[in-house]
């Protein structure tokens, strides 16, 4: 393996830097406009690590907010320029203002930093410029991604290869969305929103969806194809691309759950809740190997991981024992009750072959039990585009509460709501509730299975339904 650059701890340097003037290492100062993003809050971390002044705005006050200022990092929740210290009121090459596109363009602080002439950059661009001559593993699709990244950069650490890793959710093994390495190998999330991955020049890059998405953006599903295809061109010489099988890739070495390909998964079988398969290659064959996460899907993330892995070389019985031990990420089928009498899972699907294999998966672990869903779509757009796709998924529940579409960045479209979804629904029972409404049906349907899903705030309701059920 080729290893390129020289980093003290693993941090990186950021060389040139980000502002186009002077030297990275002369950041002292970072503002995050929309610092409680997943993949924002990463960066904050990172800078926070190199001893940066790190200050930033986010509209919602989160458990992840919440940690960032326990851990030291200075946070207001009022988009008003009289929350921004002194010191970051001039440009300066000391200061650096990273910006996620999710943040409403009439923001007040982002337009200062406008206005007053500093060069803003986005997360995926810093990203960039951190992985220019780093080692990068860098995972793609329009699902999968963080799943699999996360699996990735695991069996890097848990074999003691080590790893920097910037993740799009929190790591349940280690509580956290990005890990600091000792070497100059960095695993990233790499994601296709507003074309982010475009900046990435990986090493090894892995694409494990390329399903249309993001349509409010890329116009229509040909242009999310070749918005793949660029980031796959873009690897450094002698780079490694691994792709699932069956996507309009022309090279590469293809993976797959089911099917043969270059590498595969075979022999799949699930005892006492646990799934269990052999990989196999021209090169070698991992017998038994025992993954910590359910999921046909999550099988197929975890050979595109090992042969990453392998590329790397990771010796196979060191790739077992790490995926054995795989906690998976939170939000991404997470147990929140698993108990003979009932089981509450939370997951993040909010894409249709999302919600499709989290709930094959619920099925298949427990054919026996009823399943509610609770639901909650995200972005306007999203809906109107896939609502015929949404009602056909969920049709495989028993019971199904929709909640009305969390907006997130958008203005609401008229026409577009719940109703779209589930006019088309074929459950058993359905209904459209409010979020304060919900606790209260599930208190009343007390199901023996549960499964909420969306990328909203759905997730504050985690912890109340969790009292109910455990008390019920």
């Amino acid at each position: 393996m080729k290893m390129i650059g020289k980093y003290a701890n693993g941090l990186g340097t950021l060389s040139p830097s980000p502002s186009g003037e002077g030297r990275g290492e002369d950041i002292k100062q970072v503002y995050l406009v929309g610092i409680g993003g997943i993949g924002m809050s990463g960066l904050a971390r990172y800078f926070h690590k190199r001893g940066c002044q790190v200050v930033g705005y986010d509209r919602t006050r989160t458990d992840l907010t919440g940690a960032l200022a326990e851990e030291g990092m200075r946070i207001t929740y009022t988009d008003s320029v009289d929350e921004i210290p002194s010191e970051f009121k001039a440009p300066s090459e000391s200061v650096l203002v990273i910006f996620t596109p999710a943040i409403p363009k009439d923001s007040a602080i982002l337009n200062y930093f406008k206005n007053e002439g500093f060069d803003l950059k986005k997360r995926s661009q810093v990203l960039g410029l951190i992985s220019k001559e780093m080692f990068t593993v860098a995972v793609a699709g329009t699902h999968g991604k963080t799943t699999t990244s996360t699996m990735v950069a695991h069996i890097l650490k848990h074999s003691g290869f080590d790893c920097t890793a910037f993740l799009g959710g929190i790591a349940s093994n280690y509580d956290t969305n990005v890990l600091f390495g000792l070497n100059n190998v960095m695993v990233v999330e790499a994601d296709e929103y507003d074309r982010s991955f475009l900046t990435l020049h990986p090493d090894i890059a892995i694409i494990t969806s390329m399903d249309a998405d993001h349509l409010d953006i890329y116009g229509d599903d040909a242009s999310v194809k070749e918005s793949f295809k660029l980031f796959a061109s873009q690897l450094k010489e002698g780079g490694k691309l691994i792709h699932k099988r069956g996507l309009p890739l022309e090279s590469g070495i293809s993976y797959s759950a089911k099917e043969n390909a270059d590498v595969f998964a075979e022999n799949v079988y699930i005892q006492n809740g646990t799934f269990f398969f052999d990989f196999n290659s021209s090169a070698v064959k991992i017998k038994n190997i025992e993954l910590g996460l359910p999921g046909l899907h999550n099988v197929e993330n975890s050979v595109g991981a090992i042969q990453a892995a392998l590329i790397l070389g990771i010796e196979p019985d060191k790739i077992k024992a790490a995926l054995k031990e795989f906690r998976g990420v939170k939000r991404r089928f997470e147990y929140i009750i698993k108990t003979d009498r009932r089981v509450f899972i939370d997951d993040y699907a909010h894409h249709p072959e999302e919600l499709r294999a989290c709930i094959t998966a619920v099925k298949s672990l427990y054919p026996d039990k009823k399943l509610t869903v609770l639901f909650q779509p995200h972005l306007y757009t999203r809906t109107r585009d896939f609502a015929g796709g949404f009602a056909e998924v969920l049709s495989m529940a028993d019971e199904l509460l929709l909640l009305e579409i969390y907006p997130a960045r958008e203005l609401p479209i008229e026409g577009v709501s719940s109703e779209m979804i589930l006019k088309n629904v074929k459950a058993s029972s359905g209904r459209i509730c409010a979020m304060d409404e919900a606790p209260g049906l599930v208190q009343e349907l007390n199901p023996e299975l549960l499964l909420t899903v969306g990328a909203g705030d759905i997730d504050t309701l985690i912890q109340p339904l969790k009292n109910i059920l455990s008390n019920a």
